[in-house]
């Protein structure tokens, strides 16, 4: 590695018209309404807006002007994006605008993407999930996981989550993050944030000291290894209430996911923790609006003792049609049951509704009455929704 890599960085010597320059990037992509900024070494400066990559700019960004750019963002801190190659950070825009940094190493140079991260956090209701959502703020004890690919609003719904319980309930809060995005004051909670490599060393480590610090209820930003997993399993086990997100597409691949990931000889015994503990499997997809827009469809898996059983005699396969069959008793729903929902409310084109269904031929026939009853008078006029703006469902890792 070249020295210049090496060395310190001497802030006196930094003029700052690099960082500047990316700031202009940063207002333009945030009055536009978009949700991410991507900066790299050799290549001009794009942004995510209404879920598409525009460039902001035909002026290519130097690998000098990128490792410049690094210097002024990093400050003392750069030594250490040379050591471990890449970074995550949050940038203080204002005080009224924050983002969440990844700055990483490839083959041009630096690159970086800055993900905006809402100040205000907004309701359920604001948010316009479904009414389900509410009791996992009101539950006592167990395991409740959040899912979706990266950018899907995971961190968004359990900030919602987290604060109707500040707003309602009297309880000891940790979350353990990384970084650390939405930002909870007391109310009638204690909240006490902690962010990995700032606060604390590791999920791992953070997750184990949580136990002895007197939590009801504990946030992992994200269940990332097996240490952490078998943690919060046993925190869930041992009456609290924990909440965590993984990239996973729907409640099937979750509960798999999570067992995968133990050794065969200890997946029997995962299984039959898991089963008892999980309380619910929360997965996000963002779908375009009809006005041009991004709304999110979730499939919820609520626990109940069918759903116990079939996690703990390994079939998941029957998972999905478990969970269309208690959307009236146990208000539970499949995606494509989601999908049909905003359809009907006129929020989504058929297409898209088609295009992000889990199964398009089964869905048509839903749409014309044929797979299921469907109360279009119910979903139409007396249910007016409030808009779910891109920017509702940003800023969450994932």
């Amino acid at each position: 590695m070249s020295q210049e890599m090496d060395s310190q960085v001497n802030v006196s010597e930094l003029d700052f018209e690099v960082l500047k320059k990316i700031r202009s990037y940063l207002r333009r992509m945030v009055d536009a309404g978009g949700s991410d900024l991507h900066v790299k070494a050799n290549a001009i400066v794009r942004a995510r807006i209404n879920g598409e990559i525009v460039p902001l700019s035909g002026e290519i960004f130097s690998k000098k002007d990128a490792l410049t750019f690094a210097k002024e963002l990093l400050r003392t801190r750069f030594p250490e994006l040379v050591e471990k190659k890449e970074l995550d950070l949050v940038y203080p825009f204002d005080e009224n605008t924050r983002f969440r940094i990844n700055i990483f190493f490839q083959m041009e140079g630096i690159s970086a993407v800055f993900r905006l991260i809402p100040v205000k956090i907004l309701t359920i209701d604001e948010l316009n999930l479904p009414e389900v959502i509410h009791t996992f703020a009101e539950m006592e004890r167990g395991l409740v996981l959040v899912t979706g690919v990266t950018g899907s609003g995971k961190s968004t719904t359990l900030a919602a989550i987290i604060n109707e319980i500040n707003l309602n309930r009297r309880k000891h809060i940790i979350t353990i993050e990384d970084p650390i995005e939405f930002v909870h004051k007391d109310r009638k909670c204690i909240i006490n944030q902690r962010s990995v490599g700032q606060d604390t060393k590791s999920f791992g480590n953070a997750l184990r000291a949580a136990l002895r610090e007197d939590p009801d209820i504990i946030l992992v930003g994200e269940m990332r290894d097996m240490e952490t997993i078998e943690i919060a399993l046993h925190a869930a086990d041992t009456g609290h209430l924990v909440f965590s997100t993984l990239h996973t597409l729907d409640a099937k691949e979750t509960i798999n996911r999570v067992v995968s990931v133990f050794p065969t000889a200890e997946q029997n015994r995962v299984r039959m923790t898991l089963s008892s503990v999980i309380r619910g499997v929360i997965s996000q997809r963002l779908i375009p609006t009809v006005d041009g827009k991004r709304t999110a469809a979730l499939e919820v898996m609520v626990r109940t003792p069918r759903i116990e059983q079939l996690i703990a005699e390994n079939r998941d396969i029957e998972i999905p049609d478990t969970i269309a069959e208690g959307k009236q008793l146990y208000k539970s729903q499949t995606f494509d049951q989601g999908i049909l929902d905003l359809y009907f409310k006129k929020r989504i084109s058929r297409d898209d509704a088609f295009a992000n269904a889990t199964s398009a031929s089964d869905l048509k026939l839903k749409m014309e009455g044929l797979g299921g009853s469907i109360d279009k008078e119910k979903i139409g006029s007396n249910d007016v929704t409030k808009e779910f703006e891109e920017d509702d469902f940003i800023g969450l890792k994932g």
